[in-house]
Formats: structure tokens, C-alpha cells, sequence
């Protein structure tokens, strides 16, 4: 696997590590990238020696989000299946049998702060930030967003970041529950943790994860209630990508 791969794999100790590789553009989504995520994924999970799942970002950023110029191709024909291929990645990152693992190094924003929450557990380094934005850049939240803050923070907290846009650094990320803990190496913070399950029967691991994503909302799956808010948040968002305001911000972004 070639350094300017999109996204880097390995795995030691039964813990897979997954980089999203563009530092360049602070690790922006693409529906490249997003692919070879969810391709990464599939391998961890297909591997019978992984064991966890451990997620960063290459440079200085975790993932500046969604590239604007893919959301502006969003706004055109077959909008939504644009928006999905867009967040195929992370959603695979939520959909993972394996635990797993954001080691948040840098800015975490919009589908990047979506990527994060995807995880099982957050760990943030130093210069960690959590910023939604959606409401900045005049979009609609997409991508499970709203119940995936909600769950992670609470419904007060949730609406401080998607109404009123809250920010997180990494200290107040885990005063409000954001992320586990802070830590000077957060990869290797993760990938200690990681090796936890990595030790253990990966039977056992997968059932456990298997029985908290049931017993989490008795009724449902916690995958399901994200699938249905994805659903929800769609039309909303697709509405918003091709409003003449978000052209606007585009256009503004893209003469930078």
C-alpha cells in the first residue's frame, strides 16, 4: 500500500489501524475516499485476526469534512445518491461488528465530526476540535448527524452544537461526553485500548458489541435508528445543498 493511498491500512497486535490520507486537504471526504473506507472496514471485519478498529487522520486534521465540490456535484441529478455515497465510509465505520476506535488528532467538522461519532469511543489529542457547522456552511445536518450528537451528548448539548453552533476542544469534548479521554498520542492511546479486545475470544467481542447495539434502545437496533435518521435528515439536506445561499458560500470557498 502506496503512502498517497486515500487510505492507509495495517494491522498488528488483532487491532486494525485505518488512516484517511489527504492531509494536503485536511482529509476532506470524497466518494473516493469514502469507498476505500468502507473498503477498509469490510477487510477488518473480514480478517479473523482483527479484533478492533482504530480510526485517524493523516497531518494535522482528523477530517475536515465532506469536500465542498462533491457536495456542489451533490446539488445536481441524483442528489441523494450523491449525499450517500459521500458518507458511505463513515456509516461504514458505524455499521463495523468490531469495536472501534477514533483517535481524533485534529479538527473533527462536519462529516468529519460525523466520522468521529461513528466510533464506539473517541479518544482526543491535544489540538482535537469537534465543530458540526452545517448550519454555518447553510446546510441541513445529513449523515445521521442529529441522533448520533443526541446520543453522544445528550439532546441539550446536541441542539447547542446543530442550533447554535457549539464548538468542542478537547477538553470540553470530554466534559460533555464527546470523547473518552484526552491524550498527548491519541493513535496510541487508541491502539492500547484497542489491544484489549484484541486479547480477548473475537467471539466474544463481536457478541458483545452484537448484544449493546441491541439492548441499547430495547426495540430496535442502534444501526437502524441511525439508518432512520438518515432517511429523515435526506430531504432537508438535498433541499439545502441546492439553495442559492449554499451556492454562494461555495463559490466564496472555491475563489480561496
Amino acid at each position: 500500500m502506496a503512502q498517497s493511498d486515500p487510505v492507509l491500512f495495517s494491522i498488528d497486535n488483532h487491532v486494525a489501524l485505518i488512516t484517511v490520507n489527504d492531509p494536503d486537504r485536511r482529509n476532506a471526504l470524497t466518494d473516493e475516499m469514502s469507498a476505500r473506507l468502507r473498503e477498509a472496514v469490510e477487510r477488518a471485519e473480514a480478517d479473523a485476526g482483527v479484533h478492533a478498529v482504530v480510526v485517524t487522520g493523516a497531518g494535522k486534521a482528523f477530517c475536515a469534512g465532506a469536500d465542498l465540490s462533491a457536495l456542489g456535484a451533490a446539488g445536481g441529478g441524483e442528489a441523494e445518491s450523491r449525499l450517500q455515497r459521500i458518507y458511505d465510509g463513515f456509516m461504514a465505520v458505524s455499521n463495523c461488528r468490531l469495536p472501534t476506535i477514533a483517535a481524533v488528532n485534529g479538527a473533527a467538522v462536519g462529516a468529519g465530526l460525523n466520522l468521529a461519532l461513528a466510533a464506539d469511543v473517541r479518544i482526543a489529542g491535544p489540538a482535537a476540535s469537534f465543530d458540526a457547522r452545517f448550519q454555518q456552511l447553510g446546510l441541513h445536518p445529513g449523515g445521521g448527524a442529529t441522533w448520533m450528537l443526541q446520543r453522544a451528548v445528550g439532546p441539550q448539548v446536541a441542539r447547542a452544537a446543530l442550533l447554535f453552533g457549539m464548538r468542542f476542544d478537547a477538553e470540553s469534548a470530554v466534559r460533555h461526553g464527546l470523547a473518552l479521554s484526552v491524550a498527548d498520542d491519541p493513535v496510541a492511546a487508541a491502539l492500547e485500548l484497542a489491544a484489549r479486545p484484541g486479547a480477548a475470544p473475537r467471539e466474544v467481542v463481536l457478541a458483545t458489541k452484537a448484544t449493546m447495539r441491541a439492548t441499547a434502545s430495547p426495540g430496535s437496533l442502534d444501526n437502524e435508528q441511525h439508518a432512520f435518521a438518515i432517511r429523515t435528515e435526506l430531504g432537508p439536506q438535498v433541499y439545502s445543498i441546492q439553495s442559492p445561499e449554499f451556492a454562494a458560500k461555495l463559490a466564496a470557498a472555491q475563489r480561496r
